[in-house]
Parts: structure tokens; C-alpha cells; sequence
């Protein structure tokens, strides 16, 4: 367990800490549930966001807590994890999330808080207080997870223009609107399926460093809903800097390129999440969309924007462990 111990008023400070992170999770990340659905017109700004936070919210109904227990255990060994690394960690990531949020580039909410949390442990601990197995799954994730993404929405709109071939355009955009709206449910949910688990993980490994959870780690029922509610209230403020990115710099989509590119992103997410590997939405939903856009031709996506995005994602994890280091260095000397 934990190093040591805290007052109930310390205890929900962090809380509040880690819901904050999951509400600019949700901020920052709502572009990817929204970019598509806004940028083909299916729905306007403010309706969109309320139909993906609605699907945030509810995404515990359909998925265990398998990425909960990773963020918790899987990154950081357990016994290395108390309320300082805890805070500190949370603040390498929300720091990173701000300031790439401000520049507009859609980085991974995921990985910040994997690097913040890893650079807080190592900043404790050394680099023993590692967990390889989980640290390396999830860093393969940066990888893995766009790489399915593109993959998968290049194969799924190559077959259904094969099925399409003789359908008018009108009909087919007309038909892609309404399926549209499924596809962003679904990626929706998978957002909220995964990303609000890594701050249920990391509340619940907090009560558990303090003796609250008993002799096993589980996620209680009110941190599941608390984590539900932040990220979707998040969601609910939108992140209009990355939608714009997301949604149209990348490449143009009609609703036809959006469906694939959502149907692609939410099979990517919903397979992660029930093999517990906390994988970034962002970067899955970006490469879905280059996918679609690669279909067409490769002129069709703004490689050069691409390569920026890349960038922000291989900075994000040692920026955040960065920056989480030192604050917890700062932070133990004002101890």
C-alpha cells in the first residue's frame, strides 16, 4: 500500500483532482466523438455534444472495469503508489492536456496520464516502480491502436463503395446521415467506455493506498458513475480548437467517409476496453479519419498536419512523466 496516510479533506481534494482531469478529458476529447458528425453536417455543434456525452455517460452499462484495473495496478506497482504520486501525476497530465489543448493539436488524454502517473512513480521510486507487462502494452497502443484505426476504415469503405457502386450519391449521403448518427453512438460509447475508466482506476488505487478498499482492489459503484458524470459533463463543453482539426484540416468528409471512419474507430475502442488496454481515442478516431481520406486518394489528407499530430502523440508521454517528476520532486521537499 501507499507510503502514508491522509485526512478525509486531503482524500476528496484529490478526488476533485482526478474528476478535473476526467472533465478536461472529456473537453479535450470530445472532438473525437464529434469532428465527424459536425463536419458532415449530420447534427450541429451543440446538439452533437449533447448526444456524445449522453453516450459517455451511459457507457458503464456496457463494460467492465478491465482498464480501470490496468491504470491502478498495471502502470505504477501499487505499493508505490500514494497521494502524492497520485496528484502529481494528475497534474503532469492536466498540464499537458491544457497546453495542447491551447495549440490545438488532439494529443492523447490517455498517455499524458500514463506518463504523468509513471513519471511521478519513477520520481518515487526509481524506475523499479514501473510495471513493464502493462507500461509496454499500453505504450504500444500509441502504435497499435491509429494503425487499427486507419486499417480498419480503409477496409471497411473500400467494401462498402464495392456494395455501393450503383447507388446514386444522393441516396447514398441521404442513407449516411441517419447510419451516421449510429456510428457516432457507438464510437461514443467507446470513448466513454475506455477513457473514463483511467480515472476510476486511479481514484480507486488512491482509496485503496489509504486502506478504504479493503484487502483487493476493486472500483466502487459511486466512482464509476462520479467518472461517468465528469467525463461527460466534458464532453458537454466540446473542444472546439481539435474539432476543427479533426474534423476538416485532416481531410473533407462526407457522411459516408464519417460512418466508416466512426464504425472503424468504435470497433477499435470497444475491443481495447474488453482487453482492458487503455488505448487513446484520439489517436484512434486520427487514424480512422486518414484512413477514409487515404480511400480517396493520398492528396486527399493534409499530410503535414498529420505529422504534427504524430509528433504531439511521441512527445506526450515523456512531456507529461516530465513534468510530473519534477512537480513531485518540488512537491517533496515542500512536504
Amino acid at each position: 500500500m501507499g507510503s502514508f496516510h491522509i485526512g478525509l479533506p486531503t482524500l476528496i481534494a484529490i478526488i476533485v483532482i482526478a474528476l478535473g482531469f476526467d472533465f478536461i478529458n472529456g473537453l479535450h476529447d470530445a472532438a473525437n466523438s464529434i469532428a465527424t458528425v459536425v463536419s458532415t453536417r449530420v447534427l450541429p455543434p451543440k446538439a452533437a455534444v449533447v448526444w456524445a456525452a449522453g453516450f459517455n455517460f451511459i457507457a458503464f452499462l456496457f463494460f467492465g472495469v478491465h482498464v480501470a484495473t490496468t491504470i491502478g495496478t498495471g502502470i505504477v506497482a501499487p505499493s508505490v503508489m500514494d497521494p502524492l504520486v497520485i496528484v502529481t501525476g494528475l497534474g503532469g497530465a492536466i498540464l499537458w492536456n491544457l497546453f495542447t489543448w491551447w495549440l490545438g493539436l488532439p494529443s492523447s488524454s490517455s498517455h499524458a496520464l500514463i506518463g504523468g502517473i509513471a513519471g511521478a512513480g519513477v520520481a518515487k521510486a526509481g524506475f523499479a516502480a514501473i510495471v513493464l507487462d502493462g507500461f509496454i502494452k499500453t505504450s504500444a497502443a500509441i502504435v497499435l491502436s491509429p494503425a487499427a484505426g486507419f486499417l480498419l476504415a480503409l477496409l471497411i469503405i473500400l467494401i462498402a463503395s464495392w456494395l455501393l457502386r450503383r447507388k446514386a450519391p444522393f441516396a447514398v449521403d441521404r442513407s449516411f446521415r441517419r447510419l451516421q448518427l449510429v456510428s457516432a453512438s457507438l464510437y461514443s460509447l467507446g470513448h466513454g467506455g475506455n477513457d473514463a475508466q483511467k480515472t476510476m482506476g486511479i481514484i480507486a488505487v488512491l482509496l485503496f493506498s489509504q486502506g478504504l478498499l479493503g484487502e483487493s482492489f476493486h472500483v466502487p459503484l459511486w466512482v464509476v458513475l462520479a467518472s461517468q458524470l465528469a467525463m461527460g459533463l466534458g464532453t458537454l463543453f466540446g473542444g472546439w480548437r481539435i474539432v476543427r482539426t479533426m474534423g476538416s484540416r485532416i481531410t473533407d468528409l462526407k457522411p459516408f467517409q464519417g460512418f466508416c471512419a466512426e464504425t472503424a474507430g468504435a470497433i477499435t475502442l470497444f475491443a481495447a476496453t474488453w482487453f482492458g488496454i487503455p488505448v487513446s481515442t484520439t489517436h484512434t478516431i486520427t487514424g480512422a479519419i486518414v484512413g477514409v481520406g487515404s480511400a480517396r486518394r493520398a492528396a486527399a489528407v493534409h499530410w503535414g498536419l498529420a505529422a504534427n499530430i504524430v509528433w504531439a502523440w511521441v512527445f506526450t508521454i515523456p512531456a507529461a512523466a516530465a513534468i510530473a517528476y519534477g512537480t513531485f520532486k518540488i512537491a517533496s521537499l515542500l512536504r
